[in-house]
């Protein structure tokens, strides 16, 4: 073989060689060229991400400052409302939302409004702004009435929400840029209008501040509520209590008065009993000597006369003696014998006293007396006087074969007994019943017109009772009956020692 054969076979397989190698970096050259645009293409996502996240880093930064703007406001909203919650002095309020709110709320200006008795405007906290400014804002708002009419409906202005036309007149009334107009409301409607804003050059408001301002200027609104309502319970207080204590002094000294006049009643009629006792004594003991004849035979008709003479002597004695007792017990001349009694004897001693008027009218007699009642420490003999006059009209009103039931029970806790005296009569009238226990009273009924009376005798079984420290009272059902109630304590408080032995056998032990 040549050499040139060979030199060329070799030239060609250094080409082939070299041919090999430049396909093989070509084919290199793509492959990198490839991951380049995939280099390239991930960059470019993540240049977008990292944009995102610097946007989104930009938001949560700006939500953040918002958050930390809004738990500030409330924060300051909280310490505001308890200040201002904490009196019910109108002034003092004003005082402490002064103060707060130039401590707590980040504004550079702060108005509060209020209406005065004469329906003006007139400010009570004012951060940031000169008399003169003041006095324009006034005007300004007098002008517009469109806007206080709003603010009177309740709508609430910023200028993050407003109205173009509407945040423009707002700005140019207030000289802030950025605000928020809230009014005050109670239920009497606007007393109100509370104000905050800043200039061009610091931070917009937000809706979180609209917010924070609504329910501040709420919360003052229902303070000053509180606060005037407080001052009108107050003073009504006051005046009830000046009322009150004058209305006591006229009716002490209408009572010093009254028991004046009825000392000097009972004056005046135990005085006139007194005198009328003796020529009634000689009058009834004259009219006797006639009636026996010891001075001479008496006419029949003379006689008959004389026993009228008689008889309406009694009745007088009778009436004098009563108003003699009721002075007397009025007066506490009467000293009341309290010893150990047994109520069912007392009342049945009555019994035996009222017996013959009962059988007259075949009334039936029903004692009830419980057998826990205990013996009990009494006057025996005022206590009688009073079931006779119970008793006593129970006969008088009740019609023939009715029924006249006494009845006792013992009160444990309040140790006392309550008696009831009922009947089967004709009844009390509503309309008289306040009245039958005054004196000289007695109803207008067909049996009363026909049948005499002093009309004390009800009077004086009250003073008996309340003599024993107890009360009376009556209930009735008009052509049913009436029951007279009565209580009286077992040991009165004011009872004087009982006797070594009772002045009545008991039945109860």
């Amino acid at each position: 073989m040549s050499i040139s054969l060979i030199f060329n076979i070799l030239a060609f397989i250094v080409i082939c060689v070299l041919i090999f190698i430049i396909l093989s970096k070509n084919s290199r050259l793509n492959q990198t060229r490839g991951s380049l645009l995939k280099l390239k293409k991930s960059f470019n996502e993540l240049d977008e991400q990292a944009k995102l996240i610097v946007k989104t880093d930009l938001e949560l930064n700006k939500a953040q400052e918002e958050s930390d703007k809004r738990l500030g406001g409330l924060e300051a909203l909280h310490k505001t409302s308890r200040l201002i919650s904490t009196t019910l002095d109108e002034n003092e309020i004003f005082h402490r939302l002064n103060e707060s709110l130039q401590t707590n709320l980040d504004f550079d200006k702060m108005l509060i409004l209020f209406y005065d008795e004469r329906k003006q405007l007139k400010p009570r906290v004012n951060v940031g702004y000169a008399p003169e400014g003041i006095e324009y804002i006034l005007n300004g708002l007098k002008k517009d009435s469109s806007l206080l009419e709003a603010l009177t409906q309740g709508h609430i202005f910023s200028s993050v929400a407003a109205a173009t036309q509407r945040k423009k007149a707002i700005q140019n009334i207030f000289g802030s840029e950025h605000f928020v107009l809230s009014p005050i409301l109670t239920q009497n409607g606007l007393i109100g209008i509370a104000f905050v804003g800043n200039q061009s050059s610091a931070a917009a408001v937000t809706e979180g501040d609209e917010e924070i301002l609504s329910i501040l200027a709420n919360q003052i609104g229902q303070s000053l509520e509180n606060a005037r309502l407080f001052e009108q319970v107050y003073r009504s207080s006051r005046a009830l209590e000046s009322k009150v204590q004058d209305r006591t002094k006229q009716l002490e000294d209408a009572l010093a008065e009254v028991k004046k006049i009825s000392k000097t009643k009972s004056d005046f009629i135990s005085a006139v009993s007194h005198e009328l006792r003796t020529p009634l004594t000689s009058i009834k003991g004259y009219a006797a000597i006639l009636i026996t004849g010891k001075l001479g035979e008496i006419p029949e008709k003379v006689k008959e006369r004389l026993e009228k003479i008689n008889l309406h002597s009694d009745n007088l004695v009778n009436l004098i003696n009563e108003l003699l007792d009721i002075s007397r017990i009025e007066s506490g001349r009467v000293e009341m014998k309290m010893t150990e009694h047994d109520l069912r004897q007392t009342a049945e001693n009555v019994h035996d006293l009222l017996t013959p008027q009962m059988k007259n009218k075949n009334i039936n007699w029903e004692l009830n007396v419980d057998k826990n009642v205990p013996n009990m420490i009494y006057d025996s003999s005022q206590v009688e006087r009073i079931f006779i006059n119970l008793v006593g009209n129970a006969v008088k009103f009740t019609p023939e074969n009715g029924t006249i039931s006494v009845k006792a029970t013992w009160d444990k806790e309040k140790d006392l007994v309550e008696i009831g005296v009922s009947d089967t009569g004709i009844g009390i009238p509503e309309d008289d019943l306040g009245k039958l226990f005054s004196e000289f009273f007695r109803v207008d009924n067909k049996i009363n017109q026909n049948v005499k009376g002093t009309g004390l005798g009800l009077a004086l079984a009250k003073k008996i009772v309340e003599a024993h420290h107890g009360e009376i009272w009556v209930t009735s059902t008009v052509n049913q009956g009436t029951t007279f109630h009565f209580t009286l304590p077992v040991k009165p408080k004011k009872a004087e020692a009982p006797a070594a032995q009772p002045a009545q056998p008991s039945k109860n032990k």
